[in-house]
């Protein structure tokens, strides 16, 4: 059973289309990376699956069922632009306030669950508005997990992070999946963090889906490359470049692209007289697996 699926999905705003048939296929269990740039419709396919908007058009089933059956919508929870908390009360009271409109029978219980969750357990009576951004992004996520949803929907929720507040958060999605049984939907532009937790991915452009695929298929379509630094760098590029059929010059390195034999290209240079004094492999990443995506697609 898929939690997400959505077939020729439509909506305009004042005649302008933001969504134009989109297909969207999210797995259960999945922590699925939602990737496009500012204004291709991420926003508001999630806003769409809470609830807060009405489509045009198109189909869209949540755990098998219709989005709009009320049992169904009750087991989602979302963080979308921002935590809607009072910042005069504590942590603790706005999640009450939320327990309480959710009607949660141990609202206590049910607090303290998901504050241990989100590592919030001792900061539980601190005002809001004394909160730092990472954790105000903790707090609301929090809110977002009080009745223990299976699809929780997440806008952004890592930009503006600093370094450890990103580890953090890496740590609770990874927890929400894989000990709360949770399938979690999240749009990034931190792709590179996205990297590092994310099952699925799905690509979306002007409205449709670009290309769905997952973290396994992603790496396997990310193309190798050997980076090389040597005493000569115009030679090393013109000895590669007339043996192998890829060589770029990159980021002050010489860049062999999909040729996985390092030995070969250290011999070629030496036997050419070049020096290698820097020989490391690597695979391209989300980012750039994304960005050259996009350039072939017309962009």
């Amino acid at each position: 059973m898929n939690a997400i699926e959505i077939r020729g999905l439509k909506k305009s705003f004042r005649g302008l289309y933001a969504l134009d048939g989109l297909d969207m296929t999210v797995p259960v269990g999945a922590i699925y990376g939602f990737i496009g740039e500012n204004g291709s419709g991420k926003s508001t396919t999630e806003k769409l699956l809470c609830g807060h908007l009405v489509p045009d058009s198109g189909k869209m089933k949540l755990f098998g069922k219709s989005y709009k059956d009320a049992a169904i919508r009750y087991r989602v929870g979302a963080l979308i632009e921002n935590t809607g908390c009072f910042p005069n009360s504590s942590i603790y009271q706005n999640l009450m306030m939320q327990a309480i409109n959710l009607t949660l029978d141990n609202p206590n219980e049910e607090i303290q669950r998901v504050l241990k969750i989100v590592r919030m357990e001792d900061e539980a009576k601190l005002k809001f508005k004394k909160c730092s951004l990472g954790m105000k992004q903790r707090i609301g996520i929090a809110m977002a997990l009080l009745g223990d949803p299976a699809l929780l929907i997440l806008d952004e929720p890592i930009n503006g992070l600093d370094t450890d507040g990103m580890r953090i958060m890496r740590e609770i999605l990874l927890d929400i999946t894989q000990n709360c049984g949770c399938t979690v939907l999240i749009s990034s532009h931190i792709l590179g963090e996205l990297e590092k937790i994310a099952t699925h991915y799905g690509i979306i452009r002007q409205g449709k889906m670009v290309q769905e695929l997952t973290a396994a298929e992603m790496e396997g379509r990310c193309r190798m490359f050997t980076s090389i630094k040597a005493d000569d760098m115009q030679t090393a590029f013109l000895t590669l470049r007339q043996k192998y059929d890829n060589v770029k010059a990159e980021e002050g390195y010489v860049r062999v692209y999909d040729v996985n034999d390092t030995e070969g290209i250290v011999d070629t240079l030496m036997k050419s007289g070049c020096i290698p004094g820097e020989v490391t492999k690597n695979r391209i990443g989300l980012e750039e697996y994304y960005i050259d995506l996009m350039s072939k697609k017309g962009a």
